[in-house]
């Protein structure tokens, strides 16, 4: 019975999470690892906590009510949480459970003093610490208040910033149970926290040492600033000391209490420098033991360290991995594919195996490795015009790593960049024709076409056997040489306008107005098809007020029983056939795509319906090309009165018809690929359902937890390993948490970049100017296209837009995004629908309330907040 309720230390290793909870099972291990001394002491069980609450039936109901308040009913939540949390403390330690807990202490010194620690089975997890959201107890002396307080100890598993954290990170108040921990109290001379990889930077071989005088509750409850060493490779690298001039401090005969320091030694380090670094060193040693960077408390006592917890550093962006031991260089795919949101491992691997560059994977995210092109001169040259043209961030990160002149080895001009393009090359010209952009369409179409006949019969092993020949095929349309010059001509002549106007007659992004109702953009046309659409269903009022009430995907049928309805259903049938392989964050093949949850685009028909009149789309495209074409003349006749006028206006009229000419292809290619997406991901999850109906997978959607290999082998196999699905699904949680850096070292380091740019309003929030004008107007901040609701004069205000956001942008009147350059989608649709955008703005759904007056200077590239 004792071992059911109290564990040694000692006895205690990983495999027994459930009955210690995550600090408890940790100390566990940490005290068997040679050389890392842990105070010794037992663990009080979570048998003992259910005895506790099997014996208190009034917390049934209460973890009910718990589980009933909406996700922002945080008042709900304070007094529910309160009331179980006095219900826990008056409840008595059953008499068995307490028979237990004073043996133990009996056997290691009743009447010394103690830690009563809590240790919940969801904290200091891998994937969530949840750290501080429970309480510890100091220097704790006698039974009598040992027992009340691993009562307290119990009821913290229900304050209100556990309860908080745990409805945020989605984990079930029933499923976690509290142990507590009791041992030996050491009262130290200094105390503290060890990070053995930079907690700001993300760089692994930082490591960052934070001590004070005393017990560390001085630090962990602010009373103090604490001492803060660096140390790399052995050596401490910068050292802050301020003035301390409180310390926590034991007491006698229990409890603490807060001491003045004296004032000689206020201003002295709590540890010297070769401290700092055997720290360190300990802390290398325990971080190698858990596989993972660790965030360490620790005690200095007699000269000697003592650790008392640790646990894994989960807000860290991991690493990719490398066969090698060199420095590495990523740049963030997602950043320039406008998806930063995680992706699932089959959508990884299927975007590996049909990209043009090899991509490595971290945090759920996909990165190119561009470390050869930054250390040849001309590759790292042309790397970084592209960069900075595209999204000035990125190249910022980069400079800022090649200023340190150690990271990155410097190797002579050679090898490929991405795309297979010689680096610091460009591809060959191509001549401004339209016939050339409808061949590459009809290639693409044709190919298209010959994949969905030759997947329709395939099954089993056959299919994947076809779908890498398929990815082959995929690749080398993407990789024809007339399509990069295509995709290149419009980018060019984009950047040629913007840089010659602003030279010869001072005017900023001029290819904005250039460019607007640029035809055939399959993305622009997509946006306004939707109000195409709406001009379908706006005559039919029985039809909107149904649409109005939709709560699943099968609405489509119903249609046809109303009133207009069968107009309103062909339409809608028509556009998804043509747009139905698209989604939000379409390059993740698991994401439901518009065809398999046709609802998303129910709130943007609707919107349309209330905003606009019949034949928005036909007059919108209407008024943009008339706008381009007075552009043109305008732009063109003051370049006549300027000296060699002659030429600069010839030369500028050749790159607007260039620009017009290849600008809308820019979006074909993506198109193509989430076409032929689609086609892979149907006949994928047929595959997967015979899976299903064989027994081998509890679902379709498991295999979005395996990479394409792995799936392949089940199909053969007719196996799955379900503790691996698990774990899949489990890291995916924790990545969705984790903001992906646009620029990653092998060392862990995450580098943003920074604008460099003065002479700015004060309080304005920096971006990049991708389409020209400034609005004034409501901000709506929106994360999920299915949540819109706008009026008409709205500013979008969101995380990042790929091409399926942009019927959005019909309805807007500006566009402001946290992720984005001047060639991604989202800017190239914003120039086309002409809406003033500023991408790459920082923060900007946090930093912009909903409903917040907002001034976007699409121009200059800034946001003001209005009062």
């Amino acid at each position: 019975m004792i071992e059911r309720y109290v564990l040694d230390l000692r006895k205690i290793d990983e495999a027994q999470l459930a009955a210690v909870g995550g600090k408890g099972a940790h100390l566990g291990v940490l005290s068997r690892i040679e050389g890392v001394r842990v105070p010794g002491g037992f663990c009080v069980t979570t048998d003992a906590f259910r005895r506790m609450t099997a014996r208190t039936p009034a917390l049934e109901g209460m973890l009910d009510e718990l589980a009933r308040p909406g996700p922002d009913d945080g008042e709900a939540v304070r007094t529910l949480s309160a009331r179980i949390r006095r219900t826990i403390e008056a409840a008595a330690v059953p008499d068995d459970v307490a028979e237990a807990i004073t043996g133990a202490l009996v056997r290691w010194g009743a009447e010394d003093a103690y830690a009563v620690r809590s240790s919940a089975t969801a904290e200091d997890l891998p994937t969530a610490s949840f750290a501080g959201q429970q309480d510890t107890y100091l220097n704790v002396v006698g039974a009598t208040a040992v027992l009340e307080h691993v009562s307290r100890c119990w009821a913290s598993l229900f304050t209100e910033r556990a309860v908080t954290y745990r409805r945020r990170n989605a984990v079930d108040h029933r499923t976690v149970h509290m142990a507590v921990v009791v041992q030996r109290m050491v009262f130290p001379e200094a105390a503290g926290v060890l990070f053995t990889a930079d907690p700001v930077t993300g760089n692994r071989k930082v490591a960052t040492v934070d001590a004070g005088f005393g017990l560390g509750e001085a630090l962990v409850s602010g009373l103090v600033n604490p001492d803060v060493f660096t140390v790399r490779g052995g050596e401490v690298v910068t050292r802050r000391i301020p003035a301390k001039r409180r310390a926590v401090r034991a007491l006698p005969g229990g409890g603490t209490r807060e001491t003045a320091i004296d004032a000689q030694r206020q201003e002295q380090p709590a540890l010297t420098d070769a401290q700092a670094v055997r720290l360190v060193r300990l802390g290398r040693r325990i971080e190698a033991h858990f596989g993972r960077p660790q965030d360490i408390e620790w005690c200095l006592a007699d000269d000697g360290f003592h650790i008392v917890q640790s646990r894994p550093i989960t807000t860290l962006f991991p690493v990719p991995e490398t066969a090698d031991q060199d420095n590495h260089v990523y740049v963030s795919v997602g950043h320039q594919q406008m998806m930063t949101d995680p992706m699932k491992p089959l959508g990884l691997s299927m975007w590996q195996l049909t990209a043009m560059v090899p991509m490595h994977e971290a945090g759920g995210r996909l990165f190119v490795d561009v470390t050869r092109r930054l250390a040849a001169p001309a590759g790292r040259a042309g790397l970084l015009d592209v960069m900075g043209r595209g999204d000035p961030l990125v190249r910022d990160a980069l400079e800022t790593l090649l200023e340190r002149e150690d990271f990155i080895p410097s190797l002579p001009d050679a090898g490929a960049g991405p795309g297979g393009a010689p680096a610091g090359g460009a591809p060959a010209p191509v001549e401004t024709d339209p016939a050339i952009v409808a061949e590459l369409i009809e290639r693409s179409r044709a190919s298209l076409a010959a994949l969905r006949r030759g997947i329709r019969a395939k099954t089993g092993p056959a299919l994947f056997d076809f779908l890498l020949e398929a990815f082959e095929e995929h690749r080398r349309v993407l990789g024809d040489p007339l399509n990069i010059q295509a995709i290149m001509a419009g980018m060019e002549a984009t950047w040629w306008l913007n840089d010659r106007l602003e030279e010869w007659l001072g005017e900023k992004n001029a290819a904005d107005t250039l460019t607007l109702s640029a035809p055939g953009n399959v993305t622009s046309e997509m946006g306004l098809a939707l109000l195409d659409v709406a001009d379908a269903i706006r005559p039919h009022p029985e039809v909107v007020g149904f649409l109005q009430r939709v709560e699943d995907d099968g609405f489509l049928d119903g249609l046809a029983k109303l009133a207009g309805g069968t107009e309103a259903r062909d339409a809608l049938e028509a556009y998804l056939d043509r747009y139905g392989m698209r989604c939000v964050g379409e390059i993740d093949i698991t994401r439901p795509r518009w065809r398999e949850r046709p609802s998303t685009l129910l709130p943007v028909i609707l919107d349309n319906v209330r905003m606009f009149g019949p034949g928005a789309a036909r007059q919108r495209f209407e008024q943009g090309r008339r706008q381009a074409l007075q552009k043109e003349q305008e732009v063109l006749a003051r370049l006549r009165t300027l000296p060699d006028g002659e030429r600069k206006a010839d030369e500028t009229k050749r790159m607007i018809d260039r620009v017009r000419t290849f600008i809308g292809y820019r979006e074909y290619p993506k198109y193509g690929i989430v076409s032929r997406y689609f086609v892979y991901k149907q006949a994928l999850l047929e595959e997967a359902g015979r899976l299903v109906r064989a027994g081998v997978l509890a679902e379709r959607e498991d295999v979005f937890y395996l990479s394409f290999q792995e799936f392949r082998d089940a199909v053969r196999t007719r196996r799955v390993d379900e503790r691996l699905l698990r774990r899949r699904k489990e890291a995916f949680r924790s990545y969705q948490a984790l903001t992906p850096p646009r620029v990653l070292t092998s060392d862990g380091e995450a580098l943003s970049g920074a604008y460099r740019r003065d002479g700015l309003p004060a309080g304005a929030l920096i971006g990049l100017p991708v389409s020209a004008g400034t609005v004034e107007g409501r901000a709506r901040v929106i994360l999920d296209m299915t949540e819109a609701d706008l009026e008409a004069g709205d500013i979008l205000v969101t995380a990042f837009t790929d091409p399926s956001w942009s019927p959005l942008f019909v309805g807007v009147t500006g566009l402001v995004t946290e992720v984005g350059g001047l060639m991604t989608h989202g800017a190239v649709i914003a120039r086309e629908y002409g809406l003033p955008a500023v991408v790459g703005v920082e923060r900007a759904t946090r930093r912009i309330r909903d409903g917040q007056r907002i001034r976007v200077h699409g121009t200059d590239g800034y946001v003001e907040i209005l009062s």
